[in-house]
């Protein structure tokens, strides 16, 4: 159940502020405030709760900003709230009345925002965002033709490592394995069975005697894992035989038990097979659905956790496309035009974007619009071919604004690590983290554009634009 919020576009002056407190109204999170269109978002949101029984969820304005402060200094759920509860701006971020010493809400239902701000509802927040505060500029009719072409779309990809442990078929197996013999012990308490002879001490021993050998030969490495494939297999001939429909397992043991045999069946495959690699590969025992990224990077070749897709439009991010298996990344460069123009009402007059983008089908694509493509045409270099040097430097030039975005979102904005836990809540953190650094630049941009209007203007007029926002008369 939720109740739309009548009065979610506080202002600094409705603050409740008590007795000795003196908030300053230049603060930062009272500028990011202004800068957020919090009463459309509610509206959008409040369209999505359709029960109309149950406990009254939590406003927008307090899931959304808990989560943006969340990622503005990379904190846990409990000291997110601690924060919140100590700190009077953060409270008039998240849209309380007044200062409160008590906490707003509890740290668990930190989950429930990350799972209710899915990643399509917040892309649409990062668009309602941008668009409010897209500066008005007159504009001709545009029709629908092709000749209308301005600014430039950048597009790259990268992947955002999900926090886990470095995955080895050991570590794998021994997890399988573990989890096989708690739903063993399950099946035999709830059908009065006698605890089946499955080998657990020497299985254990087994695996410890590979993790504390320093130095393992491949002959005697195989040998090892050929003994952890059949205790686990044992244990697992165990369950499907005692499987019984009149007494289920849990929930969780039950997604457990489809992991194991999905482990069991691809480590079986590689080693019957001689190789290290299988489709669709599980590298994580606890969360299944992460997939091994290779990018080829020297640091290093092979990634685990999210790919994604970012586009830089004016200045401002936008999420493209997120995955946990690897993808062409040439796909979602048409898409992204599209999106473009649903925006402009216009192609975009240059696409900037490294060569795993420049196919024959998106060169086409870019050729019939008159979109330029950067890069060099594909095949050998014709003769006598005379190529622009200048538009290609300042091409390369122009396009490290995306890979700016990324460092400063793996830096800055939690990107550079996955700690969520779920597939849903992994993918709503990735797109809290582009609207957390789009508010950034935001901010900034209009602390930019306050200064060249500052200095910009007589002595005279300064006194009044320093003014001007506080409704000041003289």
């Amino acid at each position: 159940m939720y109740k739309a919020q009548r009065h979610t576009q506080l202002s600094f002056e409705d603050f409740d502020q008590p007795m000795g407190l003196t908030m300053n109204p230049e603060n930062r999170w009272i500028k990011k405030a202004e800068l957020i269109p919090w009463s459309d978002l509610e509206k959008m949101y409040a369209k999505h709760f359709r029960n109309k029984k149950g406990n009254v969820a939590k406003p927008l304005r307090m899931a959304l900003g808990s989560l943006l402060i969340q990622k503005e200094y990379g904190y846990s759920d409990e000291e997110t709230v601690a924060q919140i509860q100590e700190n009077p701006y953060l409270q008039f971020f998240i849209g309380l009345p007044g200062y409160q010493e008590a906490k707003p809400f509890d740290a668990s239902t930190m989950v429930y925002f990350r799972k209710r701000l899915d990643e399509v509802t917040l892309m649409d927040i990062n668009e309602k965002i941008l668009n409010y505060n897209e500066k008005k500029q007159e504009r001709t009719d545009k029709d629908d033709d092709h000749d209308n072409h301005s600014g430039t779309l950048i597009l790259d990809a990268t992947c955002a490592p999900q926090n886990i442990k470095y995955p080895t078929d050991t570590e794998l197996l021994n997890d399988a394995r573990t989890h096989a013999e708690t739903i063993v012990d399950i099946i035999c308490q709830t059908q009065g069975l006698k605890k089946p002879r499955i080998y657990r001490r020497i299985a254990r021993t087994v695996y410890l005697s590979i993790v504390r050998r320093k130095k393992k030969p491949q002959k005697w490495l195989r040998l090892q894992i050929r003994k952890l494939l059949n205790y686990l297999k044992r244990t697992i001939l165990f369950i499907q035989e005692h499987s019984d429909q009149d007494h289920p397992l849990p929930e969780s043991h039950h997604v457990h038990w489809q992991t194991i045999q999905a482990i069991y069946d691809q480590q079986k495959y590689m080693y019957d097979n001689h190789t290290h690699s299988v489709e669709d590969r599980i590298v994580s025992f606890h969360q299944p659905w992460i997939r091994p990224i290779v990018r080829g990077k020297a640091k290093a070749s092979v990634e685990f956790g999210v790919k994604l897709d970012l586009s830089i439009d004016n200045g401002y991010a936008r999420l493209e496309k997120t995955s946990f298996d690897a993808y062409n990344e040439s796909e979602v460069l048409v898409p992204a035009i599209r999106h473009y123009y649903d925006r402009h009402g216009c192609y975009p007059e240059r696409v900037l974007a490294d060569k795993i983008y420049r196919n024959r089908q998106n060169l086409k694509y870019c050729r019939e619009r008159g979109i330029r493509l950067s890069g060099p045409a594909l095949g050998r270099p014709k003769k006598n071919e005379v190529r622009d040097k200048k538009i290609e430097y300042q091409d390369n030039a122009d396009r490290v604004e995306v890979e700016r975005s990324f460092s400063l979102m793996k830096r800055c904005f939690g990107l550079g690590k996955i700690v969520t836990k779920l597939q849903e809540t992994t993918q709503s953190s990735i797109g809290i983290s582009v609207i957390a650094m789009n508010l950034s630049r935001l901010l900034a941009d209009s602390l930019r554009a306050f200064f060249r209007e500052f200095l910009g203007a007589p002595p005279s007029q300064q006194f009044f634009i320093l003014f001007k926002d506080r409704s000041l008369t003289f």
